[in-house]
């Protein structure tokens, strides 16, 4: 009996052994608030950890974080607890990390939340096409846009890219409008115009803002915030 017994452990699956690990390079912003010293550590080469700014004005350069199975787990640099965890995609071979801090009031986090929420965008062609802007929605409710010709909406957690706007003006100006449902009205945030140019894509990102509860709509031109508009 005990040799059957054996033989049946051994055919099980080895479910202590060590999940794979990838370096994907990781660029960081984040959204809300002022303070641009605040950083986070994630896993790196051969164990170490490496500090990933989170910088409000600027994306940061890419980082190499290690990816272990599918997820990339942040710690807050003084207490070393968990401040956040991501997924990532499998196919991802470069990534955008957005951190949003778990807003305080207003629209407040679950008992237990980690300290940012963090949405992984994968670094492509797809998501960010030359010229073109990618969207995504942090609210907590569905938002709805136009830029240019695109006429779109997104539920929470939602991101899309679209191509440059062909109906440009002489300026390459086209019109950008974004609506928040609102205590269950839709609500204007932004109505005006950006320059499209092949050497310039927007990131536009829907998020409530931790430290009034309001929902909010930032732009970041290429590599640096440009404008943010509440409702």
């Amino acid at each position: 009996m005990r040799i059957l017994l054996l033989s049946l452990l051994l055919l099980l699956p080895d479910t202590g052994s060590a999940q794979e690990v990838r370096q994907v390079p990781c660029r960081f912003l984040r959204l809300g608030g002022d303070d641009d010293s605040e950083t986070v550590l994630a896993p790196s080469v051969k164990g170490a950890e490496v500090n990933c700014p989170l910088s409000t004005s600027s994306i940061s350069a890419e980082i190499i974080c290690s990816v272990v199975g599918s997820t990339i787990n942040f710690h807050s640099r003084g207490d070393q607890k968990t401040a956040g965890i991501v997924t990532l995609p499998v196919t991802a071979k470069r990534a955008l990390l957005v951190f949003v801090k778990t807003p305080s009031k207003g629209e407040t986090g679950k008992p237990g939340a980690l300290p940012w929420r963090i949405l992984a965008i994968e670094d492509t062609p797809r998501n960010f096409p030359e010229g073109g802007a990618f969207i995504a929605n942090f609210y907590n409710n569905d938002i709805r846009f136009v830029v240019g010709e695109h006429r779109g909406m997104l539920h929470p957690a939602g991101g899309h890219g679209y191509a440059m706007p062909l109906e440009r003006d002489s300026f390459n100006m086209a019109p950008v409008v974004f609506e928040f449902l609102y205590n269950g009205q839709w609500r204007t945030v932004k109505e005006n115009n950006l320059r499209f140019l092949p050497t310039i894509r927007y990131l536009i990102f829907a998020y409530v803002d931790p430290e009034s509860g309001r929902p909010r709509i930032s732009t970041v031109q290429d590599l640096e915030i440009s404008e943010t508009h509440d409702p």
